[in-house]
């Protein structure tokens, strides 16, 4: 499938950059002035790595870390995928999908020259959406199936009905409360 737009159509031509060195404190802020999720780390107008707002709140915030003392270079994701500029942005959307990535730096002959990201991409294409949201469907089904194995599996006691009917609960979104009873 073809969408008729090249990448280059569509990148960011300057995109938020900062370096290895940088306090996660101040990339984070940097997301926060710039109205970012990410930030590429560049070298010699090279990526070597990405840091996003998920991957501060992951491997910083959540494990209690001081975001003061620790650097871009600690959390940031340095197996780079990227994506020429003249491809389509279809083949660009694909690879998004396959990676579970948002975001794509744009490269030639090696260089940086832009940023794509999957909100750059709805913009001009929001009937797309159904590609990215079929990935995520399957991946959060699977995610579902891993739980009830993982329940399944005979841990001695006689209470797997009992956890698995507590799970659906919590698949389906209700939690019951014990002491909470409806009045009629």
């Amino acid at each position: 499938m073809q969408t008729g737009y090249r990448v280059m159509d569509i990148m960011t031509n300057k995109p938020v950059t900062a370096s290895r060195d940088m306090a996660l404190k101040d990339a984070a802020a940097l997301l926060a002035s710039e109205d970012v999720n990410s930030v590429l780390i560049v070298e010699n107008n090279q990526p070597v790595g990405i840091v996003t707002d998920e991957d501060m709140v992951r491997k910083c915030v959540a494990l209690g870390c001081d975001s003061k003392k620790l650097k871009v270079k600690d959390i940031a994701s340095v197996d780079i995928i990227t994506i020429a500029p003249d491809k389509d942005v279809y083949e660009a959307l694909t690879l998004m999908r396959e990676q579970n990535i948002r975001q794509l730096p744009v490269v030639e002959n090696k260089k940086l020259i832009g940023f794509l990201t999957l909100k750059d991409i709805l913009k001009i294409q929001p009937d797309l959406i159904d590609l990215w949201m079929e990935n995520y469907e399957i991946r959060e089904e699977s995610r579902k199936m891993r739980e009830l194995e993982r329940l399944a599996e005979d841990d001695g006691s006689d209470n797997f009905f009992s956890k698995l009917k507590l799970k659906t609960r919590i698949f389906n979104g209700k939690k019951k409360n014990k002491n909470s009873k409806k009045k009629k």
